[in-house]
């Protein structure tokens, strides 16, 4: 790894030299160079004077500045800036020790690695790592870079000294007309949300990789073999107004790895927010179809048991009238309407008491019908005794 700038830190009356390395690789993003459309030749920019109209060398391109809403500008050479009254000059200067969390990460702006520059700065430097890292505490401070001035914070990271070069304070824009204000929530929601931020669990950095580089190259292999180009996925739009509730309770499940189907199935028909009273009513109507499914699917359970247990019972009521005994029928009856489920007793007891009384009112009759021929036999008989004996 290659140096970038050689300073020193200064800690209290202790001055560290360091070596200072780049933290951060921006080369492998994917980055597109300019081409003529009609030839593919690459583009080329020239530094052009306004004046003249002529191309500019690099050794004769110097530093101007500018001032805001002002079109004049005004020449700054090297030695101009060299005379500026500038401590931090190839020194980080820390000013004072503070928590990490003090830091705002809208201030973040690079970062570099910092090593010991030679065998004597090796032990101030381990002395000031491991004081931040037992303390846990970051170093703020100052430190002049690149010609410009800057506030820095210094940290332990992985057994190394880490430099962040922070914004200026007076460089971070108000958030004012960003936030939306007076959004009302609901318990089971912010419920719902942090739940499914416990279910996805800790992130593995080494997962982490970027896919439209790679969706890049294989286009460009693609491209250099004569291969078609195949169609990307289309994408589901993120902007529509979706059922929070709905949404985060499959986001839960999807995350728990538990219907991941289901939630793929579902992703693309998420209900709209119609209003609470749509809601209502939806929510009434689909109760109540629900309640009518299920009355008739128990009274179709009910009648079919019945059905096909009325037969049997007709059979084994009419066995007691062929025998001429009314108790043995009636222990049929219940014996056979016994043999079903708990809840189709019922029924088939309902249905062989029905029988047993019908058979019964038809042996009374039967009786009765049977006593008055016999009676009129024997008056007929004393009658023709009788005559005969006349």
């Amino acid at each position: 790894m290659r140096s970038i700038w050689n300073g020193s830190i200064s800690f209290g009356l202790v001055t560290i030299p360091v070596k200072t390395y780049s933290a951060t690789d921006r080369t492998s993003s994917v980055s597109f160079v300019r081409i003529h459309e009609k030839d593919g030749a690459q583009i080329q920019y020239r530094k052009i004077c306004e004046l003249d109209g002529e191309e500019v060398p690099n050794e004769e391109v110097g530093k101007g500045y500018q001032a805001p809403g002002d079109d004049t500008i005004v020449p700054i050479t090297d030695d101009d800036l060299s005379r500026l009254p500038m401590p931090t000059a190839k020194t980080l200067s820390i000013l004072s020790f503070t928590d990490p969390d003090e830091i705002d990460p809208l201030q973040m702006d690079k970062a570099y690695y910092l090593g010991p520059n030679g065998a004597a700065a090796t032990k101030p430097y381990a002395l000031l790592r491991e004081a931040l890292e037992d303390h846990r505490k970051v170093a703020i401070g100052k430190v002049a870079m690149r010609g410009r001035e800057s506030l820095a914070m210094l940290r332990a990271h992985d057994g190394a000294l880490v430099m962040h070069t922070l914004l200026w304070p007076d460089q971070i824009r108000p958030v004012t007309g960003v936030a939306p204000d007076d959004v009302e929530l609901r318990e089971n929601e912010l419920t719902l949300a942090e739940t499914l931020m416990d279910s996805l669990g800790e992130l593995d950095p080494a997962e982490l990789h970027d896919d439209y580089r790679e969706a890049v190259e294989e286009l460009v292999a693609a491209k250099l073999e004569g291969e078609p180009v195949a169609p990307a996925a289309s994408g589901t739009s993120g902007a529509q107004v979706i059922d929070l509730t709905a949404a985060l309770e499959k986001s839960v499940r999807a995350a728990r790895g538990g219907g991941e189907a289901d939630a793929e199935a579902e992703s693309a028909s998420v209900t709209p927010i119609r209003g609470r009273k749509t809601a209502k009513r939806g929510e009434a109507e689909r109760g109540a179809a629900k309640k009518s499914g299920t009355a008739a699917k128990k009274s179709t359970e009910k009648t079919a048991p019945a059905a096909a247990k009325k037969a049997p019972a007709k059979k084994a009521a009419a066995a007691p009238k062929a025998a001429g005994g009314r108790a043995k029928g009636t222990s049929t009856a219940r014996k056979t309407a016994s043999a079903g489920t708990s809840q189709k007793s019922t029924a088939s007891k309902s249905t062989s008491t029905k029988t047993t009384s019908k058979s019964t009112t038809s042996k009374s009759a039967t009786k009765k019908a049977t006593a008055k021929k016999t009676a009129a036999k024997q008056t007929a008989a004393k009658k023709t005794g009788k005559r005969s004996s006349a």
